[in-house]
C-alpha cells in the first residue's frame, strides 16, 4: 500500500530517513500525503492540496510553499559558513522551479481557470 522514495539517499542523515508515499495518485496524477520517518524517534507528515481550491477549499500545502522553505534554507546556507557552488546551483534550480510554477499559475489566472479542474 505504501510506496517508498529512495531518491534522497546518499548521506549519513538521508540514509536514515524513510520517506513513504501514503496515498495513491488522485485524478490529477499526483500523490498528496507524504511521511518522513526517522527510526522510532519522530515522524513528519505533510499533505499537499488535494482537489481544486474552488471546489474543495484549501486543504493542504502547495508545491510552491514547500519550495519556498527549501529556498530560504539554501539562502541561509549561502549567507553563512556553508556557502558553496553546489548550494548556489541548487538554489538557482529551486528559484527556476518557483518561477515556472508562478508562470503556470499566472497563465491559469489569466484564462480564469485557476483553482479548477480545467486544463
Amino acid at each position: 500500500m505504501f510506496r517508498h522514495l529512495e531518491t534522497h539517499r546518499g548521506s549519513l542523515v538521508n540514509d536514515q530517513l524513510r520517506i513513504r508515499v501514503m496515498d495513491e495518485p488522485g485524478p490529477d496524477g499526483a500523490c498528496h500525503h507524504y511521511r518522513i520517518e526517522y527510526s522510532d524517534q519522530w515522524t513528519w507528515d505533510t499533505h499537499f492540496q488535494e482537489g481544486p481550491v474552488q471546489e474543495v477549499g484549501i486543504n493542504g500545502i502547495t508545491t510552491e510553499a514547500l519550495l519556498a522553505i527549501v529556498r530560504d534554507r539554501l539562502e541561509g546556507f549561502q549567507s553563512g559558513p556553508y556557502a558553496c557552488t553546489e548550494n548556489r546551483l541548487a538554489l538557482a534550480c529551486i528559484e527556476s522551479a518557483l518561477e515556472q510554477l508562478k508562470t503556470r499559475t499566472k497563465e491559469r489566472l489569466e484564462r480564469g481557470v485557476e483553482g479548477t479542474r480545467v486544463l
